[in-house]
């Protein structure tokens, strides 16, 4: 009899378990979402088997007994959440992400909390912008050993214990930026041996004395005030690769960690580079390091130090407060490939570099790996030759926004006595020393005069030279780059004349807001994808030479010109070379009668200039008769006095 009644169970709990497995494998990828349904509370009818649920933006204030035992993800965000029952995750056994931002979780948060302290299986827990201060926080992540990802960003924590998480050390990841931190207790980080990333933007912090989390990669200090950050210089190994800095108070370079990965350093909106000199800020952050660490042993330079072993390859200083481009101390930074360094107060670029020797030759130094360079909106009128030798792989330079004068390509070598005239101030810069230069942006500059070979001996793919108002091309002025350019933009330099030459690589173009009236003859070669005519004072275009664009020309722009309606063949040609003109309903063209859009020309352009003409011929056909009468007129009368003068004369014989 025992035997039977165990072989009975085994074989419901063998059927039960068969059942449980098929069900799992029909119901896996089940998800469901009640966003944005005007809910109260949470469904009755919820189907056991969910996965995932999302019940976010509703109006949700009380949180019941949840019995939804596979349940792996649960989105309550932004409701009126306040009160969790505490028995509210018990059946939750799966949970493992679970998003409660946006509530009012900072009301009854001792209750709350024992909520969720059932979910041990929970790796990533939202809690931002409920309002949470330092102590509700300690008891919300209370029990979380699992816990993977933790946000509590906008809340309105002030200092950081040691205790925070002392029962979520496996934590990888933590969001406290928006917050009103003004402090961090030794040990709140350290313990957190798994921690990666760690964001901390927007608070109140001032500076970072002692750096010492050696297994971060990502870390967030921007937007707080943030004076200095300086490293205790040690022996352990550094995972730090992206250090954000930006929108702070920063006076000085960082000291970073001499044993790092670092790859990406973010400076931008600081004040760096307000003293006058690069030596005087290299000197001042080595005493400030020496003063916050109190070193026994002054080493002469802690700062080169560690920014020599930096293997960085971006960084961005924009928006400081820099008179001198810091040569010596950005040279060291062997890997950097793209520095950012626009919007500064650099009015020119010299050459100040300190000499070890007394043999009199300047020392030279080099950005052997920068590849990007963004000078933009400087006011640079002076850049030295021997800055441009610096930059052995540089492909891509913005000057946008300057005041920078190309000279002609035999400047330096001596130059026509034209041209050493032109730039007798020296203040022009020689592009051809940037044989690896792929890129420029000139807009802006207020140039003057585009001479000759301006760009010989570069590799130039794209060139800017928009808003140069009044800038005079000189015939050859692109010559050197006719084979290589791709992409050209010469818009907004109010010219009515363009000598391009036959660019055969160019495949975008740009003329736009100027004086023209015709297109380059020259283009005829050019394997031309887009135009841009927008804005000049064409009245036709050439339609041969449209016929040879037409082999390459996807995209075409012709809106705010004077087209005539009536001599639109040109518009016929694109038409049938299917070429698109996505401005087509903003361009108009004329008759000597009125204006018309040219969409609406288009629907019956054989009435709008047949009447154009037939209107020529009713005004023109009055005109004749009385031309034709008044010649008529005349002859008669011509004729009746010739036959009375010899009447008279008849008569005295």
């Amino acid at each position: 009899m025992v035997k039977h009644v165990l072989s009975n169970l085994l074989l419901l709990w063998s059927l039960s378990l068969d059942l449980h497995k098929t069900g799992q494998a029909q119901h896996a990828p089940k998800e469901q979402s009640w966003n944005n349904h005007n809910l109260l509370s949470v469904p009755l009818d919820l189907d056991v088997s969910l996965r995932s649920l999302d019940l976010s933006n509703n109006f949700i204030r009380q949180l019941h007994t949840l019995a939804l035992p596979y349940l792996e993800q649960l989105d309550l965000s932004s409701n009126q959440l306040d009160l969790i029952s505490e028995r509210a995750f018990e059946n939750l056994a799966r949970l493992e992400l679970l998003n409660l931002s946006r509530n009012g979780l900072n009301n009854n948060p001792g209750s709350n909390s024992k909520a969720l302290q059932s979910l041990s299986r929970l790796k990533s827990l939202d809690l931002s912008m409920n309002g949470l201060n330092d102590a509700s926080v300690e008891l919300y992540l209370k029990n979380k050993s699992s816990l993977d990802r933790l946000k509590l960003s906008s809340n309105v924590l002030t200092r950081l214990s040691h205790q925070l998480f002392k029962e979520s050390k496996g934590v990888r990841a933590v969001f406290l930026d928006d917050n009103l931190i003004s402090e961090i207790e030794e040990g709140t980080f350290e313990p957190l041996s798994q921690l990666e990333t760690l964001n901390l933007a927007k608070n109140n912090l001032v500076r970072i004395c002692d750096f010492k989390l050696h297994q971060v990669k990502y870390l967030d200090l921007s937007r707080n005030s943030m004076e200095f950050f300086v490293t205790r210089e040690d022996d352990h190994s550094y995972m730090l690769e992206i250090l954000d800095l930006s929108y702070n108070k920063l006076l000085y370079f960082p000291i970073v960690p001499t044993n790092n990965r670092l790859r990406y350093l973010h400076l931008q909106n600081n004040m760096v580079g307000a003293l006058k000199s690069e030596a005087a800020a290299v000197s001042a952050v080595n005493s400030l390091y020496n003063e916050i660490l109190s070193q026994k042993t002054v080493r002469k330079n802690n700062l080169h130090a560690n920014w020599r072993l930096m293997p960085l390859i971006y960084i961005d200083l924009s928006f400081n407060h820099f008179r001198s481009f810091p040569l010596e101390t950005l040279s060291l930074l062997t890997s950097l490939e793209t520095l950012n360094f626009s919007n500064n107060c650099l009015q020119n670029i010299f050459w100040n570099v300190r000499n070890y020797s007394h043999t009199g030759h300047v020392r030279q130094l080099y950005f052997q790996s920068l590849k990007r360079l963004d000078l933009q909106s400087n006011g640079l009128a002076h850049v030295s030759p021997l800055f441009l030798d610096a930059l052995t792989q540089i492909e891509t330079l913005h000057l946008q926004d300057n005041s920078v004068q190309p000279c002609a390509f035999n400047y330096r070598l001596g130059g026509s006595q034209k041209a050493q005239q032109i730039n007798s101030s020296g203040s022009c810069v020689t592009f051809g020393q940037l044989r690896t230069l792929k890129h420029l942006d000139l807009g802006e500059n207020n140039i003057k005069e585009l001479e000759p070979g301006a760009f010989q001996r570069t590799s130039l793919v794209s060139l800017n030279l928009a808003k140069n108002v009044h800038m005079v091309m000189h015939e050859g002025a692109l010559e050197g780059v006719e084979t290589t350019l791709e992409s050209l933009i010469i818009s907004e330099i109010n010219s009515s004349h363009l000598p391009l030459p036959c660019m055969s690589a160019l495949t975008q173009l740009n003329m736009s807001n100027n004086h023209l009236d015709m297109i380059p003859s020259g283009l005829s070669c050019s394997p031309l994808r887009e135009l841009d005519v927008r804005n000049n004072v064409f009245v036709t275009l050439n339609h041969s030479l449209l016929h040879a664009l037409s082999l390459h020309l996807a995209v075409m722009f012709i809106s705010g010109n004077h087209f005539n309606c009536c001599d639109s063949g040109w518009l016929t040609v694109l038409n049938e070379k299917k070429i698109k003109l996505p401005d087509i309903n903003n361009t108009e063209c004329f008759t000597s009668a009125r204006h018309f859009l040219m969409s609406e020309y288009l629907k019956d352009s054989l009435v709008y200039c047949s009447v154009h003409t037939k209107a020529q011929e009713v005004h023109s056909g009055p005109m004749f008769i009385v031309v034709l009468f008044v010649t008529v007129s005349l002859a008669l009368l011509i004729v009746f006095s010739r036959k009375l003068c010899c009447t008279q004369r008849s008569f005295l014989v």
